[in-house]
């Protein structure tokens, strides 16, 4: 159940981070900032053998993500295409490295990331709420 709860949160998460030819869904700050938070624990839980997901917290809180653009006018139609765009996906790959960067880790240094895991939750950011150190 777990490998596959993580499965599809991993594919719900790349897809939702996509951004389509709709520059709107993009734009909104708030919901690209709760993706970015899910990509950066996404990535550490799967860095460390210390550190574990809180998926079904990630999971339903991305479904709180889906469940604002809808209400900010968004269509499914809308927010498929943002989901199965892979531009966006780069570009979320690209702001969760300089976020990484930023707080002294790289995607590339698993210790690093480990690190800042502990760091995360610790300090209770969003990325660390999604996150559980062993």
């Amino acid at each position: 159940m777990r490998m596959m709860t993580t499965a599809i949160l991993s594919v719900t998460l790349a897809g939702f981070v996509a951004t389509s030819g709709h520059a709107g869904l993009r734009d909104e700050r708030d919901i690209t900032a709760g993706l970015l938070a899910i990509a950066v624990a996404d990535k550490i839980r799967r860095s460390c053998d210390d550190v574990s997901g809180r998926l079904w917290v990630a999971r339903s809180y991305l479904n709180g993500l889906k469940a604002i653009a809808r209400e900010r006018g968004y269509s499914e139609a809308e927010i498929d295409a943002h989901v199965n765009s892979s531009e966006n996906k780069a570009e979320m790959r690209k702001m969760r490295n300089a976020y990484y960067k930023s707080k002294g880790a790289s995607n590339l240094d698993h210790p690093s990331l480990c690190r800042l895991a502990r760091e995360e939750v610790a300090a209770q950011t969003q990325a660390g709420k999604f996150l559980k150190v062993k």
